[in-house]
């Protein structure tokens, strides 16, 4: 008599026979409305700037943003978080660019709310790195280090000018204590309680940033790790939600994502707000230079990474393929 339970009565195959079944009983699905487009716009230029570490980005214009915004929600895409990059001469010490209300974010957020108006979420970068001469996330004090409490009141400064400029959601990226509540107060002592916080929440000092340095002409020389997560910590990351939580964060993101899908899963079942990842530059690179190379099958290594990323617990997903793989999905 045959034992159901175990072979041969047993068989898992036959919910892999074809490519119907398989989609019939796929735990984990990815949908267009999951997907957030990071994307930079360049001040001072006239033709979009290829990116040469990330192919098929660019620092677009402030015309091409707008296309690129209008193309996203043609694709369903949800998001798009927006990343400014001044002009060299205008880096000072302190990222006074980042404030400047005519500032290339702040006149991006406008022109892409102007464009989409709420059919997409306009999300921006709350982060001085890409403004300061010295490449730094935050203000520096007299000895060369970061200094947190100063660099809070800047985020303060930035998360209003960015409201200001029309933003729906600000994403304080530079992992600065109490950068959450800050912002929060900023936001909500003008009178902006409906603009979002998606907090930076679990980021940590990753080798995979390096194409993205290339994509804001990044200043830095040296590292991030007194501020930025050391990749052994875990329980780390879970303080700093229990911290973000507690100060107000509406949703929370773990970066880079790939990488750390066991830290995704450990959030995502911690918590009852949505949760993020971004699949970040190096992420990106390491699978367009392999295809390139003829290694792997682009387009399902692109799937896979994505699936898994969702599969790990989240519910949104910053990744540069997001238009792409939005109108693929839509087919």
């Amino acid at each position: 008599m045959t034992v159901y339970g175990s072979f041969p009565g047993a068989r898992p195959r036959r919910l892999r026979t074809t490519p119907a079944m398989r989609r019939m009983v796929a735990e984990t699905r990815l949908h267009p409305a999951d997907l957030i487009l990071p994307a930079f716009v360049r001040e001072g230029v006239s033709e979009p700037v290829p990116i040469s570490a990330m192919p098929g980005v660019v620092q677009h214009t402030r015309d091409t943003l707008r296309k690129a915004a209008v193309e996203a929600v043609e694709a369903g895409v949800s998001g798009i978080m927006l990343f400014g990059v001044p002009e060299d001469a205008k880096k000072d010490a302190v990222g006074t660019a980042g404030t400047d209300p005519d500032g290339i974010l702040q006149v991006a957020i406008r022109d892409v709310r102007a464009e989409v108006g709420d059919d997409l979420v306009i999300m921006s970068d709350l982060c001085l790195d890409e403004y300061t001469d010295h490449g730094h996330c935050g203000v520096l004090d007299a000895d060369g280090r970061v200094d947190n409490d100063a660099t809070l009141e800047r985020y303060a400064e930035m998360a209003q000018v960015q409201a200001d400029a029309g933003v729906h959601v600000v994403g304080p990226s530079g992992m600065m204590d109490g950068q959450v509540g800050v912002v929060r107060d900023a936001l909500d002592t003008i009178g902006k309680e409906d603009v979002s916080i998606l907090a930076y929440t679990v980021k940590y000092a990753s080798a995979f940033y390096g194409p993205f340095r290339e994509a804001v002409g990044s200043s830095l020389t040296g590292d991030r790790k007194t501020y930025q997560q050391d990749a052994a910590n875990l329980r780390e990351s879970m303080r700093e939600l229990a911290l973000d939580l507690d100060e107000g964060a509406d949703m929370v993101m773990v970066k880079p994502a790939g990488p750390y899908l066991d830290v995704l899963a450990k959030v995502a079942d911690a918590v009852d707000v949505p949760v993020a990842a971004y699949q970040i530059s190096g992420e990106y690179a390491m699978v367009e230079a392999a295809a390139e190379k003829g290694w792997i099958d682009r387009e399902q290594a692109i799937l896979e990474s994505l699936t898994g990323i969702r599969r790990a617990g989240a519910k949104m997903i910053l990744t540069y393929w997001a238009t792409e793989v939005a109108q693929r999905l839509g087919r």
